[in-house]
């Protein structure tokens, strides 16, 4: 899985932690953690860890104009509170519902630099053709 297939996963990650949360306010219930939340948000975090190294290294390479590594560890950072968060009826909805939205921004914001850089470097694109 390449960097930009791994940033369209986080996005879809992310949209799904708000239905989990409304999910889970419905049911009225607390999750079983060893059985529900740690295998899942184990998953999601090492994803989100091997994101943050590519992303890294990405940005290294090719110096992405709005890109920069303090926005990708605030992402990562959130991302890996809201994961687990989201199993919770008890999260509060505002700041759960900001955070969600700040990281998606963020994801965005990375997937449309990628698509540039790819567009404004022919040579790039040439050698992966060949």
């Amino acid at each position: 899985m390449n960097l930009f297939q791994l940033t369209v996963l986080l996005l879809d990650e992310c949209a799904k932690c708000r239905p989990r949360h409304t999910q889970m306010r419905e049911e009225d219930r607390e999750p079983d953690f060893f059985q529900e939340v740690k295998p899942y948000a184990d998953e999601v975090h090492a994803l989100i860890a091997r994101w943050k190294e590519e992303m890294a290294r990405w940005i290294a390479e090719a110096r992405p104009k709005h890109v920069r590594m303090p926005q990708v560890e605030n992402a990562a950072d959130m991302m890996t509170q809201f994961i687990v968060q989201s199993f919770y009826k008890g999260t509060g909805k505002k700041r759960f519902y900001q955070s969600i939205q700040s990281v998606q921004y963020t994801l965005k914001i990375i997937l449309e630099a990628m698509k540039e850089g790819e567009a404004d470097d022919p040579a790039e694109k040439t050698q992966d053709d060949q």
